[in-house]
């Protein structure tokens, strides 16, 4: 019998496991069961589990504890705000549409919350890319300054592997931006005839040169060619017209957090308007996001 009683507590923390109940967040345990619910005021009904190693209670944390807002409904307004509508528009979305009070200020807030989030979730993943890259430059409005915003863009799933946010642009500045693409090793970068680029480049990748690995820099020069670096041109329009719709941008410690929002939902929310598929999947990153993908990528980097 003592030895029965020994083993009872390790066959139910296997069943546990098998039933996907999830683990003490201070003790580590699996010896948990559900244990009731949390009532919220907007949430609704939240399932709360007991541990029975150290009796602690507890609730799952999918990204939204404390929230005092639905996930819904702030998955909505992130998705709304980097689809084009400034956070005035979605606070009055919101109001015309569903009777739902919401500040532009909470708005902002969530966006950035949870970009930082997600964005230190797929930081972590490892997409599948064509190595033909291009790369530049744009100029950004905020407040009146000229903001600098870097982008390179892998062509064959159109997935942005790399940016970078500056005041001024230059050599070091694109030499920071240069050795993000390192990440995936491209097979070429295309990129246009500024003078700093040929040395950046030659800074970026001279550790890759010496282990035998060859990357590529291609250049197109407009007053020797009449051709433009078309491809990251199309990528900055999209971007540049989302940023024009929120009528620049506002303070500089908020400014990148906004820019990487915008290549989240280029990167893993919207379908390509050619490929009629999101970059994500064409990179071979096939995450269970569900029908709202802002909502499924925030559970998964809550995980």
């Amino acid at each position: 019998m003592h030895r029965e009683a020994q083993n009872k507590p390790q066959t139910e923390a296997k069943e546990n496991k098998n039933k996907k109940l999830p683990k003490c967040p201070k003790c580590n345990s699996f010896e948990t069961v559900k244990k009731g619910y949390r009532q919220t005021q907007h949430r609704g009904k939240i399932q709360r589990y007991l541990c029975r190693s150290c009796d602690k209670s507890f609730t799952i944390d999918e990204g939204f504890y404390r929230m005092r807002n639905h996930e819904a409904k702030i998955t909505k307004a992130i998705d709304l705000y980097f689809s084009n509508l400034s956070s005035r528009k979605v606070r009055n979305n919101f109001k015309r549409h569903e009777d739902v009070k919401v500040s532009h200020v909470s708005v902002l807030d969530w966006c950035r919350k949870y970009v930082l989030k997600v964005q230190r979730f797929v930081d972590k993943l490892n997409p599948t890319l064509s190595g033909h890259c291009y790369a530049d430059d744009t100029e950004i409005d905020r407040q009146g300054q000229k903001d600098h915003f870097w982008a390179c863009v892998d062509w064959g799933t159109r997935y942005i592997n790399a940016i970078h946010y500056s005041v001024i642009s230059g050599y070091k500045e694109a030499s920071v931006f240069l050795s993000k693409t390192k990440k995936n090793l491209p097979k070429y970068i295309q990129t246009d005839a500024a003078k700093f680029y040929p040395r950046a480049f030659r800074k970026s990748f001279y550790d890759n040169k010496l282990h035998g690995l060859k990357v590529e820099h291609k250049t197109v020069n407009f007053y020797k060619d009449k051709k433009h670096n078309v491809r990251i041109e199309t990528v900055f329009s999209k971007i540049k017209d989302r940023v024009h719709d929120f009528r620049g941008l506002k303070a500089l410690w908020s400014a990148p957090i906004i820019m990487a929002g915008i290549v989240l939902q280029h990167n893993f929310i919207e379908a390509h308007t050619t490929t009629k598929v999101v970059p994500c999947e064409l990179a071979g990153i096939k995450q269970d996001t569900g029908m709202n993908r802002w909502l499924g990528l925030i559970r998964l980097a809550s995980s």
